[in-house]
């Protein structure tokens, strides 16, 4: 029996014979397995000699051997450069999340501080794309750094973080002047020349410039003192006192990093953890950990590599870029994140020095980090075992999905959905569904957890029908008795998944912690011990989803709370809204006028007074 069939051929056989069409040009390979998956995305100078090395049996890793083994065919894109090669792997990785790489786990954008472009600018936290006009400072590594920032604005330079509407509409301050947070620009305690000066010094701040701002609140003090306004001086004494602590308070401060990210990596046990530290304006804007997906036979150059390829393939690197490991191809990458960010991007990697230094205290945080997250992780897996035994699974879950819903009286219904794993709350997994059925009962949580349910099954059917994304849940757990677990299995049943467990987390009598009794589909309900861990983390997640499910709920209440019936209108844009307010007083004295009294109002045409009117009126 011969392997003549190209679908039977796998391994090294299979990719030499791709030798034969392939050329010396730079571009891109991707190896797929009999599924058409992709297993590995890799970059090369010249794609014949790279894919010639899979062709020849030895000198491979465990888990290249692996990944030859299960290769069936491969797709080429041919690039121009090697530099364009290694842009497009690092994209592809991210968006294909081949098993065989190492994969950065990250859908995170980091924050901003915003100074608008407003006659009096407000300062305020800004992610996502920067349209909004204005001076944008950043990256912070994470929302508390940029809080703590714009704390210490406030207290240093008095700057306003209201909305622009409430600005306007203020007649007396508001209690961020009462306790020295705000010069109160809204309502003309300070000039516009005098606030204007205020937010330069911010921006000179946030770009490093501090000694001068120092040095003139010291002499306007002195200025003001000489003069006899002793208030005024005060005020100056406290600004300067606040923006010493500050300086004080942000720690490390390197002197040879003006703008740059100190990279450092710590592998173990088959993990790895890489600290990122923030240097902006030579000051620390914080630091982040993340975990790559490693296998732990891969260099520590190759992971260090696909770590900084990818953490920059969708964010603008910054000038200099310190490491406390080497890339292989180091000066292709400084290449491409220089064709990348439009200006040079310097990688190095220090021995000695305050660079080092710097490093040193990034690979520590590592350490120390990664040290946590294994503990952490030893005992989520000690946790999912105590799930399977207590619920007679298979095997400990890796994916867990809890529900919950949340309404007053059926308004403003929204289901939630956390989800729970061997690194314990996956956050960025989380999911809500506004509630749309018209034909539901208020209040009907049956209906609403048919609907949540049936949403969620029909998209996991549509858009992982082969169960290969990591998407489907091992278990279920619903907040309720044996009526809410009725009301699923019907819906699984009515979807044909036959194969997900489902579990019924029911409050005990007086719905007391740990009296909680678990119902399943044709077995008894029971309970566990009080003291048991186990119980502990199931009344955890569904605390988590409660949490989840209720602050879903306050912020779709207070969207709706905010709307105003007269934005529906067609014809009645900002202007008339105003006329219409000011004419009545209200939207619901605009909702019971009549018509005669529509057609009075400034602006308001008699074919838009009737259109308003009929708005109002035509159910009545």
């Amino acid at each position: 029996m011969t392997n003549d069939s190209p679908a039977e051929k796998t391994g090294y056989d299979r990719i030499a014979e791709y030798l034969k069409t392939l050329d010396g040009s730079p571009g891109v390979y991707r190896m797929l397995d009999a599924e058409s998956r992709v297993l590995y995305v890799g970059k090369a100078r010249n794609l014949r000699n790279r894919v010639s090395n899979y062709a020849r049996p030895g000198n491979h890793s465990a888990r290249i051997a692996r990944m030859i083994s299960e290769t069936v065919s491969m797709m080429f894109l041919t690039t121009r450069t090697e530099t364009e090669a290694l842009l497009l792997e690092q994209n592809l990785i991210k968006q294909l999340k081949p098993r065989y790489n190492v994969l950065l786990r990250d859908d995170k954008s980091f924050p901003n501080v915003l100074v608008t472009g407003h006659e009096f600018p407000m300062v305020k936290k800004h992610r996502g794309a920067k349209k909004e006009k204005g001076q944008y400072f950043g990256p912070f590594a994470s929302a508390g750094a940029v809080n703590r920032t714009l704390s210490q604005l406030q207290r240093v330079f008095l700057l306003r973080n209201c909305t622009d509407s409430q600005f306007e509409t203020r007649t007396r301050p508001c209690l961020q002047y009462q306790i020295k947070r705000c010069s109160a620009p809204c309502v003309g305690k300070i000039s516009a020349a005098e606030y204007g000066a205020a937010v330069k010094d911010a921006a000179d701040f946030l770009s490093g410039k501090t000694a001068h701002i120092q040095e003139a609140l010291a002499k306007q003090m002195m200025d003001a003192s000489e003069a006899m306004e002793f208030e005024r001086a005060a005020a100056l004494r406290d600004r300067i006192k606040a923006l010493t602590q500050v300086q004080t308070a942000q720690g490390i401060n390197p002197r040879t990093v003006s703008e740059g990210d100190i990279i450092a990596l710590h592998t173990e046990n088959g993990q790895a953890c890489v600290q990122v530290f923030f240097i902006r304006a030579n000051q620390n804007w914080g630091n982040h950990d993340y975990y790559p997906r490693i296998t732990g036979d891969e260099d520590l150059s190759e992971v260090m590599e696909a770590f900084v390829g990818q953490f920059y393939s969708d964010r603008e690197p910054p000038k200099q870029i310190v490491l406390s490991h080497g890339l292989d191809n180091e000066d292709l990458m400084s290449a491409a994140l220089a064709e990348k960010a439009g200006r040079k991007v310097e990688i190095t990697v220090p021995q000695r020095g305050e660079k080092a230094e710097l490093v040193a205290n990034a690979a520590r945080n590592a350490k120390e980090s990664l040290a946590r997250r294994m503990s952490e992780s030893a005992t989520q897996l000690k946790l999912l075992r105590g799930i399977a035994e207590a619920f007679d699974l298979d095997g400990p879950p890796e994916r867990i999905e809890v529900y919950d819903n949340s309404h007053i009286q059926g308004t403003n219904a929204v289901g939630a959905m956390i989800v729970a794993g061997p690194e314990g709350f996956l956050k960025s997994q989380y999911r809500k569904f506004n509630i749309k059925g018209d034909s539901l009962t208020p209040g009907d949580d049956f209906g609403m957890m048919k609907e949540v349910l049936t949403r969620r099954f029909s998209r996991l059917l549509k858009e992982d029908p082969d169960r290969t994304q990591g998407m489907w849940p091992d278990l279920l757990l619903i907040d309720g008795g044996a009526g809410q677990v009725s009301a699923v299995q019907e819906i699984l049943d009515e979807m044909g998944v036959e194969d997900v467990a489902m579990v019924g987390v029911a409050k005990g009598e007086f719905r007391d912690h740990g009296k909680e009794e678990f119902y399943r589909t044709g077995e008894r309900p029971f309970a566990l011990q009080r003291n048991d861990p186990v119980l502990y983390f199931i009344q955890r997640m569904r605390d988590e989803a409660h949490r989840f499910a209720i602050g879903t709920h306050r912020a779709k209440r207070a969207k709706s709370s905010m709307a105003n019936p007269l934005d529906d209108i067609d014809g009645v844009g900002a202007t008339r809204k105003r006329a219409l307010l000011a004419h009545f007083g209200s939207a619901k004295a605009v909702s019971r006028a009549n018509l005669a009294d529509l057609k009075a109002v400034e602006g308001i045409s008699d074919a838009l007074a009737e259109t308003i009117y009929a708005h109002f009126h035509e159910n009545g």
